[in-house]
């Protein structure tokens, strides 16, 4: 966000700061991965659809292939190597969880109704392990919020130019390819559709980041046998030596997850459902958030769900981040 505000605000005037303050609020609230979004309706606000899709696939495409590379050249090399490389991939991984929790509760939870709200989301998570449950936290904390955030403010989004109401509709379009994916991979599990399923579904339902979509991933992959828990810890400490989104780690588990020959193409589906339903949301979002800001309750909701989100930030790293890394019984 920093070098964005430099970039676009400071360097390039291309955005007030005002409207960068609006969209980055914005972005916070939805799920999906922040920065990408920020820099989608960035490039859509200067230059429309093509602008947005220029400037996700300069902010996105590099890391992409940095990950996808990992997982061509990681098993050339040899076993002890590799193996040493596993274990300090994991430890990074437990410094950089542990540090985007700090930062996220500083930011998220600065009073005790919402630490609570993290704290308890936390808990639940830890003493739990079902592939839904992350999702009906977020619900849970919206509610918590709705009661016991009332007084909280966020910034007021400026009007961007090329996106109007109609755009809103862009949510609908989300969620209903969010069902009938779902409904595709029930008829058809472990096929294609059946992976596009899940990582559209991260995709859709991430709050927080990229950080946070390490749990929904770990429990729609590694239980159903889709990949290792090794491989699946070595990719995502793997994404965090490189640039760009950590959400670009779908271009790794996407290719180990693919039927046998269809690496690149499986790669390619996980990547695009992973980043589609967030851009699709920060648009329809971005026509809406004037409209909806105005009401205190869903701000006050709002600021519960990212509170959750920072609790399941917490559990994640405990579980899969630190049990891994000291190969604990989970």
């Amino acid at each position: 966000m920093g070098y964005f505000e430099r970039s676009y605000v400071r360097r390039r005037r291309w955005v007030t700061a005002e409207e960068f303050a609006g969209i980055v609020a914005l972005c916070q609230l939805l799920p999906g991965p922040t920065s990408s979004q920020v820099g989608f309706l960035i490039g859509l606000h200067r230059a429309g659809w093509r602008g947005a899709l220029a400037a996700w696939l300069g902010f996105t495409l590099p890391s992409v292939i940095l990950m996808y590379a990992f997982h061509v050249f990681a098993p050339a090399v040899s076993g002890s190597a590799m193996s040493s490389l596993a274990v300090g991939l994991k430890w990074l991984t437990v410094i950089v969880v542990a540090r985007a929790v700090w930062s996220m509760a500083s930011v998220l939870c600065p009073d005790v109704p919402r630490a609570l709200i993290a704290v308890s989301a936390a808990v639940v998570l830890c003493l739990a392990h079902v592939a839904w449950l992350q999702a009906a936290v977020l619900t849970a904390s919206g509610a918590a919020g709705y009661v016991f955030c009332k007084d909280v403010r966020f910034s007021a989004s400026q009007a961007s130019r090329g996106i109007n109401m109609r755009a809103a509709w862009l949510i609908v379009v989300a969620l209903a390819l969010l069902i009938a994916l779902r409904v595709l991979a029930l008829d058809m599990p472990h096929s294609l559709f059946a992976l596009a399923d899940i990582f559209y579904r991260s995709g859709a339902l991430v709050f927080g980041g990229g950080h946070v979509v390490l749990p929904l991933l770990h429990d729609a992959l590694v239980p159903a046998g889709w990949i290792s828990d090794d491989a699946f810890l070595n990719g995502y400490g793997a994404a965090q030596l490189l640039p760009g989104p950590l959400f670009s780690v779908a271009a790794y588990l996407g290719a180990e997850s693919a039927p046998r020959g269809a690496a690149m193409l499986g790669a390619g589906i996980a990547v695009l459902c992973i980043f589609l339903p967030g851009m699709l949301l920060a648009v329809g979002g971005r026509a809406a958030w004037n409209h909806a800001a105005e009401s205190a309750r869903v701000r006050a909701a709002l600021a519960g769900v990212n509170a959750g989100a920072v609790g399941i930030l917490a559990a994640a790293l405990y579980n899969p981040v630190l049990t891994g890394a000291l190969a604990l019984p989970q």
